[in-house]
């Protein structure tokens, strides 16, 4: 199954520092490359992440988010370079969509930056 999933910090904080992101992200990729399946494509502002990805049918999307958010939370905790960042809010957005779908959602996602300069994420 293919997700376009969102997630976003604790209370919303601007504590995912850009310059560093990168290294959050992929840190994310590697963790999903170790459950199967495919990461299409990460990216985010400072306050959320989006992710679209297949899961492996034996994989639990609830199991397969709450796995992401503690051991990304560990090691952004680790590497001390998110000094804002308190943890991940309670929660996510999961939204599937079919093959044909695919290539807009990639560059929805890749295209975070420029969308938020006119929509804010509430």
């Amino acid at each position: 199954m293919r997700y376009h999933i969102v997630f976003h910090t604790k209370d919303s904080q601007k504590a995912i520092n850009q310059e560093h992101a990168r290294e959050l992200y992929a840190y994310i990729m590697g963790y999903k490359k170790n459950k199967r399946g495919f990461l299409y494509r990460i990216n985010g502002m400072e306050d959320h992440i989006h992710i679209l990805c297949d899961l492996h049918p034996a994989l639990v999307l609830a199991d397969f988010m709450r796995d992401v958010k503690s051991n990304s939370s560990t090691w952004i905790k680790s590497v001390g370079t998110f000094h804002e960042f308190k943890g991940w809010a309670d929660g996510y957005a999961a939204f599937t969509y079919s093959w044909k779908d695919k290539d807009m959602i990639v560059n929805y996602i890749k295209n975070q930056q420029e969308h938020h300069k006119k929509e804010t994420f509430e």
